[in-house]
């Protein structure tokens, strides 16, 4: 009896099935390590090269810049980043990007958890001409940590390019924020607002700060708008929110956070939270987790 005939299967049902489990993320420990990759990142050849790095609560960075645009994208902890033009206060799930040739000094408040890519000036075009602070979504989130993973000379015209020019994309239609908590750019001022970070909980009122920073009240109040266009007050309250975000996201109970932070009760803590970011704290996580932001869109 005649052997029959076996079907035929198509040549890519009979490959092998792709790996499905997440790739490995390489991450560089503090300043010196990620500085070293970030340098040898600068000139690979390919529209955009990512890195994962990781620093610990109070590291400093020296002062540098990159051929290369940045994106840099915080998880965890709290960055500012000091530059000729302004600073920024970089919370988890915000980014800043800095153009290319842009001298910039970073310091950390947490332990800080980023992921940062380095775009090429000609991949660039079209992008902010100024370091503009953004709200990063769920989509450009992910896709970030996906960059990641990806091998630094990766295919272009395949999957791996196609998820760069994605991200090109999102980042070119991300809302810009209004600074968060600009850092002052005066020393004395610059003392208290670093204080501040440190203990952002810290009740302690504005005649107290002034007496700190070794200034009087009047001028303290009076430059401090001058060179952050906010309050005193509303300063303070931003760094609560960036610390509260950060904690949060990290998974601790809104009722800690809210009295470590100094608020007298967590009614009083979600009604702020809820006039800055327009929804509740726990609100808040829900919308960043995969699949749930569309339901605010």
């Amino acid at each position: 009896m005649a052997e029959a005939a076996r079907p035929y299967v198509p040549h890519d049902l009979r490959a092998p099935r792709r790996d499905s489990r997440p790739a490995p993320i390489s991450c560089f420990t503090g300043h010196q390590a990620s500085g070293i990759r970030a340098k040898v990142l600068q000139d690979v050849q390919r529209p955009a090269a990512a890195m994962a790095a990781e620093f610990a609560d109070g590291e400093v960075g020296t002062r540098h810049c990159h051929r290369r645009a940045q994106f840099l994208f915080g998880l965890t902890g709290i960055m500012t980043v000091i530059t000729d033009g302004g600073s920024w206060a970089v919370a988890p799930q915000q980014a800043l990007w800095i153009p290319p040739g842009v001298m910039h000094q970073t310091r950390c408040w947490g332990a800080v958890s980023l992921r940062t890519l380095y775009i090429e000036p000609d991949a660039a075009a079209g992008l902010p001409l100024t370091c503009q602070l953004m709200e990063v979504s769920p989509l450009l989130r992910e896709l970030v940590n996906e960059a990641v993973t990806l091998p630094v000379e990766y295919d272009v015209n395949g999957r791996d390019g196609r998820i760069i020019d994605l991200i090109l994309v999102e980042i070119g239609r991300t809302p810009v924020l209004a600074r968060s908590a600009p850092m002052p750019r005066d020393r004395r001022l610059a003392r208290i607002c670093e204080a501040l970070l440190r203990n952002p909980g810290d009740n302690q009122g504005i005649d107290h700060w002034a007496r700190y920073g070794g200034l009087g009240r009047r001028t303290l109040t009076r430059l401090f708008r001058q060179e952050t266009d906010m309050s005193f007050a509303q300063w303070r309250q931003q760094i609560r929110l960036m610390e509260a975000l950060s904690r949060l996201t990290a998974g601790e109970a809104v009722t800690n956070v809210a009295l470590d932070l100094g608020y007298d009760s967590p009614s009083a803590f979600s009604a702020m939270f809820r006039r800055t970011m327009g929804l509740s704290p726990r609100d808040y996580l829900r919308w960043g987790e995969p699949g749930v932001g569309a339901m605010h869109d």
